[in-house]
């Protein structure tokens, strides 16, 4: 199924590939060092997220315009994954690769940055909190998402951070 890349819910929830690919969408071909200038973010930042959407198919490289720059587009014809199970199990995979990639390499973020504030809890919810649980944490956020693509609206100490969030039942162990 063909999706438009402005839909929401074709785009994977993270922020900078959520950027990449809109930017994508608008400027046709970039590469990491363009993406980070537009962005805000380094180019080392910009190619990793740009190398995993080319690793799942999401964009792909373009024709180089020089020798040395490494341009990137959406593929040819534009097609996105539909938001399946296939496409979330991706999402979720990328996720777990970017924080595992975080604690291979945290003793190298400057000390202010080295703390993670990754938990988790068992709840005992019933349906209708699990979804008011998940517009909280969903409100909670709101107000720093507009700083995806507005780096003017960032403190200079400010860097991208992953938010992610996983609520779901636990089911009866099988015996």
């Amino acid at each position: 199924m063909t999706e438009d890349l402005t839909s929401a819910a074709a785009l994977p929830e993270h922020a900078v590939r959520t950027a990449l690919l809109e930017l994508l969408a608008a400027r046709g071909t970039l590469t990491s060092t363009e993406a980070a200038a537009a962005l805000g973010h380094s180019s080392g930042l910009c190619s990793f997220h740009l190398r995993q959407l080319a690793r799942h198919g999401l964009i792909e490289e373009a024709p180089p315009v020089d020798g040395r720059a490494r341009p990137w587009r959406l593929p040819q014809p534009r097609q996105l994954p539909s938001p399946t199970a296939e496409f979330d199990a991706l999402a979720r995979g990328l996720e777990d690769e970017s924080y595992r990639r975080w604690l291979a390499h945290r003793t190298e973020a400057p000390a202010e940055w080295q703390q993670d504030e990754a938990f988790s809890a068992v709840l005992h919810l019933t349906p209708a909190e699990l979804t008011a649980v998940a517009e909280g944490v969903r409100r909670l956020l709101a107000p720093y998402r507009t700083r995806d693509t507005d780096p003017a609206a960032r403190p200079a100490e400010a860097r991208p951070v992953a938010a992610v969030t996983r609520l779901f039942p636990l089911l009866p162990e099988e015996r």
